[in-house]
């Protein structure tokens, strides 16, 4: 029996003999709630569930449905969710928490703006909309994306890895003289306006 220690990518598991722990007849409850948060330890799972849910849902892998899923329990009842959605990847842990606020804040940018280019590239049969970047402010990037998806006619899935990385790694910085923790998460943080932007368009 193979062991996929260290390996968070769900397709590779599944289609290369790997031992996996079956836990897709949990999406049917997923499917019930708009947002989820799921606050598990480090390296309980987390992110081989995002991506088992980005390969389940991404319309691209429909016809990949039945080679990663037909031996699971999800594919011998599946959703009508199931492959609907263009899938849209962040990962927090690819952000520098170094330097000023300032720096961060450009680290989220950049990390945000490269996401979307590479959701340009991925999904450019179904995008009929140019996406303008914007490589000083992420939010227009956003925006012009959401307009693009909205006009393809298809619904976006964001998912979030790593959503405390950041935050973790600042707060353990203990920078003196600014509250680095308040500048990204309260009033119009970083973070929260960038959630604010996203979940006012789904």
């Amino acid at each position: 029996m193979k062991f996929p220690y260290g390996i968070c990518d769900f397709r590779k598991i599944v289609t290369r003999g790997y031992h996996y722990c079956d836990r897709t007849d949990r999406i049917p409850k997923l499917e019930k709630h708009d947002y989820a948060l799921f606050l598990r330890p480090r390296r309980f799972g987390k992110s081989l569930l995002l991506s088992m849910l980005a390969n389940y849902y991404d319309l691209v892998r429909k016809d990949e449905f039945d080679e990663i899923f037909g031996k699971l329990k999800i594919g011998k009842n599946p959703t009508s969710l199931r492959n609907m959605f263009l899938i849209l990847k962040w990962d927090f842990s690819c952000i520098d928490p170094m330097g000023t606020a300032e720096d961060i804040r450009r680290a989220l940018h950049d990390h945000i703006n490269e996401c979307i280019k590479r959701f340009i590239v991925y999904y450019r049969g179904y995008l009929h909309v140019e996406i303008e970047i914007d490589p000083n402010n992420a939010v227009n990037s956003i925006s012009s994306m959401i307009t693009s998806v909205e006009e393809s006619g298809h619904p976006i899935y964001l998912l979030i890895d790593e959503y405390d990385n950041l935050t973790n790694k600042i707060i353990m910085e203990r920078r003196e003289n600014e509250d680095f923790h308040e500048i990204l998460v309260y009033t119009q943080g970083l973070l929260k306006h960038r959630f604010s932007q996203i979940v006012k368009s789904t």
